[in-house]
């Protein structure tokens, strides 16, 4: 793992790693509110039951906090697996509507906590392109 890396992996796998913990411990109403909000963005989670999915999710979380905070796990694969969720976070939220303005990308007070998941697109994009990088560079 390269220093530069070390700072953006720590924050981003902490606070991962966080977020499923907690969807680990979630009641039945949470789990309801989340699967809802995930199956209206995509319908084909409709046929799972809310507390299934959650479990999924949060082990899924839990899995990439994980690969984000081990060193040995190369830049690349924790950034496309990062890219992967935050890319699926990112499309949730533009498909949502009440969640950004009618014809705007920009949040509304509703989006902004969903809104700001780009962050972690743009980490993840930058892990795997300097782990690209590094391969041809070695």
């Amino acid at each position: 793992m390269r220093l530069r890396n070390v700072p953006t992996r720590l924050a981003t796998g902490a606070y991962i790693l966080h977020t499923g913990w907690e969807k680990w411990h979630a009641d039945e109403d949470r789990a309801a509110a989340v699967h809802g909000t995930a199956a209206s963005a995509f319908p084909v989670l409709n046929s799972m039951k809310s507390t299934d999915f959650l479990t999924t999710l949060s082990v899924g979380e839990l899995a990439l906090g994980a690969a984000l905070l081990t060193p040995f796990v190369p830049a690349a694969l924790a950034g496309a697996a990062l890219t992967g969720f935050s890319g699926a976070l990112v499309t949730m939220y533009l498909r949502t509507d009440g969640l950004h303005k009618p014809g705007s990308v920009w949040p509304t007070p509703q989006g902004i906590g969903v809104s700001k998941d780009v962050w972690m697109l743009g980490i993840g994009l930058g892990l795997m392109a300097d782990g690209l990088r590094r391969g041809r560079d070695d």
